[in-house]
């Protein structure tokens, strides 16, 4: 395998020791040792084996056993010493922000999507529709083809320059142009936070859309996001499927679907060109190709069997930071306590996805608290909802901060600590993976702060995991935007996932407790502390660059 850029850096720029096992390399400074030395292997193994439990049912969203979860974090927050970082209904101090949602169940029976043109009439379905909208609607409108559907002002793109996308639904491509360039000016080979479906349906309603369907790009050289999903199994095939969750108050409000490709090639006939001819001739000259498709009218017709409102919560803590001037700044440490629930006597225990996580932050409150000596930052602490609903609680958190975005200063976002990546249905043939990853984690976003990867590498020279921005660099498995870093990515705040990778256990009721590498975990645990310890107290935080490019 081609080793990563920051492996290699790694190698080059520190001594051997430094990529050894833990212990091995520089001493930890002595006003953090005492919470350095307090993350503690049995601690963990302790409280993931109650987190991941069949007690709690999988965790699912708005379900009994993901709201025992929740009261155990803000427990231990509070146990720890941390202050409350929300306020209840009343306006009382406390650990929990309430997330109120929709949860709903879409009709795939019943939906569709229709194309008019001229005197003919195509009818598309399931399974060649896929997706569903918190509320029904029936939309008929003019179509318009936005090719990436991006605007992108820092690299000098834009898709709806020179269309008109008021009261017209609107076609666009997944992913973006070029992507298997590493010149390319959407940062090369990896994916940029333009390339998601929330960014790009966010955009269509800007520009006045009333519906975004998405097409997987004709000439990919990776399975389709759908086709993708459908590899990892497990719960992303369960009968009946999970339900839909969505903010009550989303700033996005206009539907999004998915069609397959024989839907998008007819969506787009009347254009005058194919859909392969139109991606070819975007990446060619990263030049756009939007267009109205005339005569082409299109209906939307979405509904649910079931649609009901509930309230999640997010868990915050805050450890305030000893310099009065630089207190009001912040640095978060962040995971999910949310999973898939359980069907009948299946349980899925959510051990390594997110338990892992959750067990993990609240392991660094407690090793912060210890410590005694803190740095001149806050540091919030926070366990986020309905991450595996679609990243439900960061975006809410991200709306409705509850401390001011423009003065936080770094995140540091745990997704999945515990486990030796190994091959599996979802990577086979789109990720090399190495040999030995006992050691080994993935941090994924160092291009958008090539300052914040620098100070976790310092740091791990008291540690010696070997890290690894493999997954920066590829674009078939979206993981970029897949946890709750990237909500907060999107608001220009450097923001790292910390992440052992996937393995054959992902999203099934087989990620149990006993499966986990308790030792990497554990060194996992005390990077993360010195880094954010340097986040929080270094002179010159990490900056964040907000168009990253590609290799020159």
């Amino acid at each position: 395998m081609k080793q990563a850029a920051l492996t290699l850096l790694l190698s080059v720029a520190l001594p051997a020791a430094a990529l050894a096992q833990d212990g091995a390399g520089v001493p930890v400074p002595a006003n953090q040792a005492a919470g350095f030395d307090r993350i503690r292997e049995s601690d963990l193994r302790a409280d993931l084996g109650l987190v991941a439990s069949d007690a709690l049912q999988g965790r699912m969203s708005l379900q009994p056993g993901d709201d025992a979860t929740v009261q155990w974090v803000a427990a231990e927050f509070a146990k720890a010493g941390l202050e409350p970082a929300a306020q209840d209904a009343a306006g009382a101090p406390s650990f929990l922000q309430s997330v109120p949602l929709v949860e709903y169940r879409p009709n795939a029976a019943a939906n569709f999507v229709a194309l008019r043109s001229g005197n003919a009439t195509r009818r598309w379905q399931a399974p060649h529709l896929v997706g569903g909208y918190r509320d029904d609607v029936d939309i008929t409108a003019p179509l318009v083809f936005a090719g990436y559907g991006i605007t992108a002002p820092g690299v000098g793109y834009d898709d709806y320059r020179g269309i008109d996308a008021k009261g017209r639904i609107v076609v666009v491509f997944e992913h973006e142009p070029q992507e298997n360039d590493p010149a390319s000016r959407f940062g090369g080979t990896g994916n940029t936070r333009y390339a998601t479906n929330r960014v790009k349906a966010l955009n269509a309603q800007a520009h006045g859309a009333l519906a975004l369907v998405v097409m997987a790009e004709p000439n990919r050289k990776h399975p389709s996001n759908f086709d993708r999903m459908m590899r990892i199994g497990g719960s992303a095939k369960r009968t009946p499927p999970i339900p839909a969750q969505a903010l009550v108050d989303d700033a996005l409000h206009i539907p999004v679907i998915t069609v397959d490709d024989e839907a998008g090639a007819a969506l787009l006939a009347g254009t005058g060109q194919s859909a392969s001819a139109l991606q070819a001739a975007i990446d060619r000259a990263l030049v756009p190709q939007s267009r109205a498709v005339p005569g082409a009218e299109v209906t939307l017709h979405l509904e649910n069997t079931v649609r009901s409102r509930g309230t999640t919560w997010n868990v915050a803590g805050l450890l305030k930071g000893s310099d009065p001037t630089l207190a009001p700044e912040t640095v978060i440490i962040s995971a999910h306590h949310d999973h898939d629930g359980s069907s009948g006597p299946e349980i899925w225990h959510g051990a390594d996805d997110n338990g892992s996580g959750t067990v993990g932050v609240v392991e660094l409150a407690r090793a912060f608290m210890t410590n005694g000596a803190r740095p001149r930052r806050s540091i919030l602490f926070t366990v986020f909802a309905a991450e595996e609903r679609g990243l439900l609680g960061a975006y809410y958190m991200a709306a409705h901060p509850l401390r001011p975005l423009a003065t936080t200063r770094a995140m540091i976002n745990f997704d999945m600590i515990g486990r030796n990546e190994a091959p599996s249905d979802q990577t086979t043939g789109l990720i090399d993976i190495p040999a030995d990853t006992t050691n080994r984690l993935n941090l994924i976003g160092a291009a958008y702060s090539p300052d914040y990867a620098r100070t976790v590498a310092e740091a791990n020279r008291s540690v010696g995991l070997v890290l690894d921005d493999r997954f920066d660099h590829e674009n078939a498995l979206n993981v970029f935007f897949r946890s709750d870093q990237f909500p907060f990515v999107l608001n220009n705040i450097p923001a790292f996932w910390f992440f052992t990778g996937f393995h054959p256990d992902y999203h099934h009721t087989t990620d149990t407790a006993d499966k986990i590498n308790y030792g990497k975990m554990t060194r996992i645990l005390k990077l993360a502390y010195l880094s954010a310890w340097r986040f929080a107290d270094e002179a010159t935080p990490p900056a964040f660059v907000a168009d990253p490019p590609g290799k020159r």
